[in-house]
């Protein structure tokens, strides 16, 4: 089996795309040891925009999630916790590392209060047998869902949409709230079946999301997974926006579709 993978994205109403300031990856990446299998890796994060330069803090931890650098010990952080404790610290490590001096009062306390992001990454193993599986490990509300038969099987973490705070918990470039990031990050694990679908969702679109299976919407899964352009995806989210069912805000949407075999074309959206 193969996973195609399709990112959505919109930044809040107004802003030019540049300033879209979540993050998102996936895709085949090399075996962590010598005679596994090429797992697929995928991870989405959302900035909090009142923080400092929280493009770039996502930025950061997507990169390293996806690809090996000698900030994190020349590894990709393993999906438990003891790895992911590491990780944290190192990218706070190199975050702290790289933080310029603060130009004046107001850019000093903001860099003092620190950057986050919430996350949720994982990896899919075993698509070259029968039995593939996901796991992945999520702090925050960025939220991944599991869809087989256009109903949902699993949703991680398990918000509601009354869980949805304006202080998230997330991945932050504050050292003293590493042991805390520890505890509060979450796993999960599942079996996977050819069609099934995972999607990954930011905030704001998650909430969306889960308010429509609260509403019990058959035609939630069918709608995202047969999304193929972006300028759908935009016009989508103006709808809801517009009719104040969805925040205005940074907006990421991955699908990661099981498929049978490799695609045979590739559509390239202009």
């Amino acid at each position: 089996m193969h996973a195609q993978i399709a990112v959505f994205s919109a930044p809040k109403e107004g802003y030019a795309p540049e300033e879209w300031e979540d993050g998102a990856a996936g895709g085949r990446v090399p075996a962590a040891r010598a005679g596994e299998s090429p797992p697929v890796r995928f991870a989405v994060a959302d900035g909090a925009t009142e923080t400092y330069e929280s493009a770039r803090w996502v930025g950061q931890l997507i990169e390293s999630f996806m690809s090996p650098d000698q900030a994190s010990g020349g590894s990709r952080p393993e999906i438990e916790r003891a790895s992911l404790t590491a990780w944290f610290g190192a990218m706070q490590e190199r975050w702290q590392t790289a933080v310029p001096v603060a130009s004046d009062y107001i850019e000093e306390q903001k860099i003092r209060q620190g950057t986050l992001a919430t996350f949720v990454g994982g990896e899919i193993l075993g698509l070259e047998t029968a039995a593939p599986v996901w796991r992945a490990a999520a702090l925050g509300d960025s939220v991944l869902f599991h869809v087989r038969d256009k109903s949902l099987i699993d949703q991680f973490p398990r918000l509601r949409s009354a869980d949805f705070a304006s202080s998230p918990e997330g991945i932050s470039t504050v050292p003293a709230r590493l042991d805390r990031m520890s505890e509060q990050v979450q796993f999960r694990q599942g079996r996977l079946a050819q069609g099934d679908m995972i999607f990954a969702a930011t905030d704001a679109f998650a909430k969306w999301m889960i308010t429509r299976v609260e509403k019990g919407d058959p035609a939630l899964w069918p709608l995202l997974g047969e999304l193929a352009h972006p300028d759908v995806f935009d016009q989508l989210v103006m709808a809801e926006r517009r009719a104040m069912a969805m925040k205005d805000d940074d907006v990421t949407l991955m699908r990661i579709r099981v498929l049978p075999q490799p695609a045979t074309s590739v559509v390239v959206c202009l």
